[in-house]
This record gives C-alpha cells, sequence and structure tokens, in this order.
C-alpha cells in the first residue's frame, strides 16, 4: 500500500493539449516536459467543426489548452468554454511582433478588457497548382470550378470555409454574412464544387498523398504555406497563388478552456510555444509563418481577408454535411430543408 502512494504521489503532472497538425512537435513537447516536469498529451484536431464539438462536449473538461482560429475564439468566449490569461505568467509575449502586441486591434482576442488568447501562427489560404497540368497560373478561386480540371481539384473538408469561398466566388461583398437571399445559390455552387473535385481532405498530410498519387491538378490550401512546403519535400512541382478575390487567412491562438486543472501550467505552455526557438521550428519545419520572426518575402499587395465569424456556423456545418451526403440542389433550395 505504502508502494502504491509513494508512486501516486512521484506521478508527473499531466497538460492536455489540442492541437493542429504540426503544430506541437515531439522535440518541443519533450523540452517543455523536462523543464516542467510533467507529461504533455497531444491531441490533432482536424478542422473547426470537430475542435468545437471535442471542446464545447463537456465545457472543455477533458482540455486544458488548445489552438483556435481567432474568428472561431468568439463562439468559445461567448459560450464561457475559455477564461482570461494572466499575462503575467507569459513573458514570451513581450517578444512578438508589433503587430501581435497590439491585442486590442486583433478581432476577439479581448473581451471586457481582458486577454482570451494570444497569437501564434497565422497563413492565407491561396490555391496550389501542378505546373505540368496548370500551364497559366490561375487568377480566380472560381478555377476550383473549372470542369477542365474535373476530378483533378481538393477541397477541404469543412463548411465553414467552402461557404466563403463559394461566396467570394459569385462576387458576394462579405463572404463571411451570407444573406438568406443569397443562400440557395452559395449552397447549389457548393454543390458543383463537389461534382468537380476529386474529393475533400482534412489533414495537409492527405493531401499531400492524394496530390501527388492522384496526379492533382489544383488544390485549395486551407493551410496555405505549410502544404506548399510540405509538397515541395515529396517531389512536386507546384506553384502557388493568392486569388483575384482574396484569400481567406487565419490567425491561429493558443487559449485555455475553463476546465483546465491547472491553469498556471497551460499558461506556462503558452509561453513555451511562444519562444523565438519554437517560431523558428515552426516556420523550417511546417512551412508557417509565427508571431515572433518577421516572415521573409512576404508579398505585402496580395489580398488577403482575416478570418471573421460567420453568420451562422451551425446552419453551414449542417448544410455542408447533406451537401457532402450526396443531396441534390433541389433538395436544399433556400439552404432549410
Amino acid at each position: 500500500m505504502a508502494t502504491l502512494f509513494a508512486c501516486a504521489a512521484q506521478a508527473a503532472p499531466v497538460l492536455r493539449v489540442l492541437a493542429w497538425p504540426g503544430y506541437a512537435d515531439p522535440d518541443i513537447v519533450k523540452r517543455f516536459e523536462e523543464r516542467h516536469k510533467v507529461k504533455v498529451q497531444v491531441s490533432i484536431v482536424s478542422s473547426d467543426e470537430s475542435l468545437w464539438e471535442r471542446v464545447n462536449a463537456n465545457g472543455g473538461g477533458d482540455v486544458d489548452v488548445f489552438a483556435v482560429n481567432t474568428a472561431e475564439l468568439k463562439r468559445y468566449v461567448d459560450g464561457g468554454l475559455v477564461v482570461p490569461l494572466n499575462l503575467g505568467n507569459i513573458p514570451n509575449a513581450q517578444a512578438q511582433l508589433p503587430r501581435f502586441r497590439n491585442l486590442a486591434a486583433i478581432p476577439n482576442l479581448t473581451h471586457q478588457g481582458r486577454v482570451y488568447a494570444l497569437p501564434y501562427t497565422y497563413s492565407e489560404m491561396g490555391l496550389i497548382y501542378d505546373r505540368k497540368q496548370v500551364a497559366t497560373p490561375p487568377t480566380s478561386i472560381s478555377a476550383l470550378w473549372d470542369p477542365r480540371y474535373r476530378g483533378k481539384v481538393l477541397a477541404f473538408d469543412t463548411g465553414s470555409h467552402n461557404f466563403s469561398i463559394a461566396a467570394l466566388a459569385l462576387g458576394r461583398p462579405n463572404p463571411f454574412q451570407i444573406d438568406d437571399a443569397s443562400y440557395d445559390e452559395v449552397v447549389r455552387h457548393l454543390v458543383a464544387l463537389r461534382r468537380n473535385v476529386l474529393t475533400f481532405y482534412s489533414l495537409p498530410e492527405e493531401a499531400v498523398e492524394l496530390f501527388v498519387g492522384q496526379h492533382v491538378a489544383l488544390l485549395f490550401a486551407n493551410y496555405g504555406t505549410q502544404q506548399v512546403q510540405q509538397l515541395r519535400k515529396a517531389g512536386a512541382d507546384i506553384g502557388y497563388v493568392i486569388p483575384q478575390e482574396g484569400a481567406l487567412a487565419w490567425l491561429d491562438c493558443w487559449t485555455i478552456t475553463r476546465g483546465a486543472r491547472d491553469k498556471v501550467l497551460a499558461e506556462a505552455w503558452i509561453n513555451h510555444m511562444l519562444e523565438r526557438s519554437v517560431g523558428e521550428a515552426l516556420t523550417e519545419r511546417q512551412g508557417l509563418a509565427n508571431t515572433v520572426v518577421a516572415p521573409a518575402g512576404e508579398d505585402r499587395n496580395s489580398k488577403i481577408l482575416w478570418l471573421e465569424p460567420v453568420e451562422n456556423a451551425e446552419r453551414r456545418t449542417a448544410l455542408w454535411t447533406r451537401i457532402m451526403s450526396g443531396a441534390r440542389p433541389e433538395t436544399l433550395v433556400n439552404g432549410k430543408r
């Protein structure tokens, strides 16, 4: 019995992290574990919808800290699922680039004067194309619907972003706010996209395998420059463009759940992830921009559309599920049936 108590007393605390692919490499996790004498359990998420389902299911009770984009962050704050940060426990935030230190200027990071998340990485969602099959670089997001590439297009499996890119392709002024009168046309356009693609992917590694193995011509790069780097490492001869309508762009941040077992330890994790060496590793290994070192060769003339909360996330998700199931356009009139 004494041995059991001794083992229990010596058991290291566990930090439960929910992250996107490439955000928490084993060596970076190990360094944190050794420094703080803890164990870290990392779970990987593949979509905004699955992230919400995981955290919302039990108030974040099985997650301590997670990465989420600024547009999605709002509903976690509104739902009371995350808690304000104590910046005194995260000194590395002071070494971030100036644009990321101005927290009040970044939508949804603060609420009622309190900070709920800190920026970690960002990227725009451009178009990747195979130079052998696409002689002229595509200029419009509408290339995803081009019948010349039917069966050779990869798109991302998510309702939220796909409704936004369909709205962009249709010339809607604000892709994040689709009015009721436009829903029918947007839904029909997404059915057409479903019919034009080879398939919809979830993880970047899956997209690389499909792109190379299935001789894909065009890819909607939900993971942005991370996918560019992965494909080039795989030997693909590709180009990358920002369409003329603009590219959706995400800014992912670390935040802490209300169910966190040790908030100070979770804040130590965020501080660790904002170290310069971690940011440089993220960029070198994953091709993602970090918030500590300015990216080289960034095209500041490209049109970037930072993600914003959408008009109705649940409606988009429900409709996307039906579209993916093969529903015909006439059964989705006005996006309500």
